[in-house]
C-alpha cells in the first residue's frame, strides 16, 4: 500500500524538508513537497496526493488556513492531514484537530513515529467503517451521504452538538472515562431522538461531536431538549469524590453547538457543511 501512497510535505525550512524527502522516499513514497501554503494548495490540486503533512508556521499563509483551503475543494476535502507543530503550542494541536485533522506531531519529532502515524491514517481513511465503532452511530461516510441528498434542498437544519473540554478531561481521568462520556453523549442524544419520533438523522462525527439532520422547525424545537439533557448529565461523567469535593484543578466540560439551515445554501458539497458547523462551535448559553 504505501508504496503507492504519494505524500505531500508542506515544511518551509529547508533542511527539514529535505530530510523528510529523503526518508519517505527511502521508504518507497511518492513525495512532494511544497515551501508555502500556497504552493502546497497549488499541489495539492495538480497532483493526486494520498496524505498531507502540514506545517502550522508557513512564510506566506498559515498552517490552518491551507487546511480550510483544502477542505473548500471537492478534489482535497477528504485528503488526510497531519499538522506540524512546536512542542510547546498546545492550543495550536487542539485547534488542528478540532478542524478535523487526522492527527498532530510536534516538533522535534521521530521519523519513525511519523511514519507509523502516516501509516495508520493511510490504513484507516482506505477503509473508513460507515458505523462508529465507539457509539455505533452513522460515521462519516453516512453522514456525508445524507448530507449530500439535502444539498439542493433548503427546508433543513443541522445540529452539531458534544463536549468542550474532553482532552483536557481525558488527561485526568484517561482515554476511559473520555470514551465513556462520548459514549454516553451519543446515548442521550439518541433517547431524545427516539422521544421524538426518531424523526431525526443522527451520526457521530468523531472526537466526541454529533451531528442532527432534520426539519429546519423541528431542529429548534429539539435543540433546548439536548442541550438540558446533556447538562444535567455532565454531572455524572466525574468521580463522585471530585464532584463533591471540586477541586481547584478540576477538568469543566461544557455543552458546545452550533447550527446550518439549508436557507444559508446552496452548498458546494456536505463537507463545507460540516466545516461550517466545525467553525461556528461554541459553549452553549441556554
Amino acid at each position: 500500500m504505501n508504496k503507492l501512497a504519494t505524500l505531500l510535505l508542506v515544511e518551509d525550512e529547508l533542511e527539514t524538508a529535505n530530510l523528510l524527502e529523503t526518508y519517505f522516499r527511502a521508504h518507497g513514497y511518492q513525495v512532494l513537497t511544497a515551501f508555502s501554503g500556497e504552493e502546497a494548495l497549488s499541489l495539492a490540486q495538480s497532483h493526486a496526493v494520498d496524505l498531507i503533512v502540514l506545517d502550522i508556521r508557513l512564510p506566506d499563509i498559515d498552517g490552518f488556513e491551507v487546511f480550510r483551503q483544502l477542505r473548500a475543494h471537492r478534489r482535497t476535502r477528504d485528503t488526510p492531514v497531519i499538522f506540524l507543530t512546536e512542542k510547546r503550542e498546545r492550543e495550536s494541536r487542539l485547534t488542528g484537530l478540532e478542524m478535523g485533522a487526522y492527527d498532530y506531531i510536534a516538533k522535534p519529532f521521530s521519523l519513525q513515529e511519523l511514519r507509523a502515524r502516516i501509516q495508520n491514517i493511510l490504513h484507516r481513511s482506505r477503509a473508513e467503517p460507515a458505523f462508529d465503532s465507539l457509539t455505533g452511530l452513522p460515521g462519516r461516510p453516512l453522514i456525508l451521504e445524507h448530507l449530500r441528498a439535502h444539498l439542493e434542498r433548503s427546508d433543513w437544519g443541522a445540529l452539531m452538538i458534544g463536549l468542550q473540554g474532553l482532552d483536557v478531561f481525558g488527561e485526568r481521568y484517561g482515554f476511559i472515562a473520555r470514551d465513556d462520556a462520548i459514549r454516553a453523549v451519543g446515548l442521550l442524544l439518541a433517547g431524545v431522538n427516539h422521544e421524538n419520533g426518531d424523526s431525526f438523522f443522527l451520526g457521530h462525527v468523531g472526537e466526541g461531536w454529533f451531528i442532527l439532520v432534520g426539519n429546519r422547525h423541528q431542529v429548534n424545537i429539539i435543540l433546548p431538549q439536548v442541550v438540558a439533557r446533556l447538562k444535567n448529565a455532565l454531572p455524572y461523567f466525574y468521580p463522585l469524590q471530585d464532584v463533591e469535593e471540586r477541586p481547584p484543578d478540576l477538568p469543566v466540560l461544557q455543552v458546545a453547538l452550533s447550527q446550518v439551515y439549508g436557507t444559508e445554501g446552496p452548498f458546494p458539497d456536505p463537507e463545507t457543511i460540516i466545516w461550517r458547523l466545525m467553525e461556528r462551535r461554541k459553549a452553549s448559553e441556554l
